[in-house]
């Protein structure tokens, strides 16, 4: 950033930091062992859409840019209440899931998308209902960090469980320390 810059308010985009997510493998054991909580098969990547100076502003450029077939790979783009853009990807290993959407996020980083990008959320499940509850990883591509996000009906969330998980999860990832980014995803699309 130059001084132009500075003197005009603009500021340079944070990149992704998307290398973190393959942690979440490991991460995953842990939350069978020590919580019983297995992945739902189901992660999402939210964006944001139609921003920025791209042409590729349609969900079959995208899905043509990501050269996911649908069917096959069993992705779906959909837009929340809030107008975000979710790339919603079904694998039953958790795996699949990280390869699939590190895919995605780097195609979109390499095609000039980066800013897009907001986050990452993986679901995770009861293993022998009806458990503890369920659970969403968040992880924050600019920040490179994941927390916990526990909803438990509409506008409530179980804070107790989700500083259970950040507890056993703090070995095995980049857990996010400022509890003000630890936002309620209501709605989201992902299981």
């Amino acid at each position: 950033m130059g001084l132009r810059d500075a003197l005009f308010g603009r500021t340079k985009q944070v990149a992704p930091q998307l290398d973190n997510i393959f942690a979440l493998p490991t991460a995953a054991l842990t939350l069978q062992s020590e919580l019983d909580l297995v992945t739902s098969g189901q992660a999402g990547l939210c964006f944001k859409a139609g921003s920025g100076e791209s042409t590729i502003l349609s969900d079959a450029d995208i899905m043509e840019l990501l050269n996911f077939d649908a069917e096959k790979d069993s992705i779906s783009l959909t837009t929340d209440d809030l107008g975000f853009k979710w790339l919603v990807v079904n694998d039953p290993t958790i795996d699949g899931l990280v390869t699939k959407i590190h895919a995605a996020n780097t195609t979109m980083v390499e095609h000039e998308l980066g800013p897009r990008l907001l986050c990452a959320v993986f679901g995770f499940v009861a293993a022998t209902p009806p458990g503890e509850g369920s659970v969403r990883l968040v992880y924050l591509l600019k920040q490179g960090t994941f927390y916990p996000f526990a909803p438990t009906g509409p506008n409530e969330r179980d804070n107790e469980l989700e500083l259970r998980v950040k507890s056993f999860l703090s070995t095995d990832l980049v857990i996010e320390k400022d509890l003000s980014r630890w936002m309620a995803l209501w709605n989201v699309p992902v299981k």
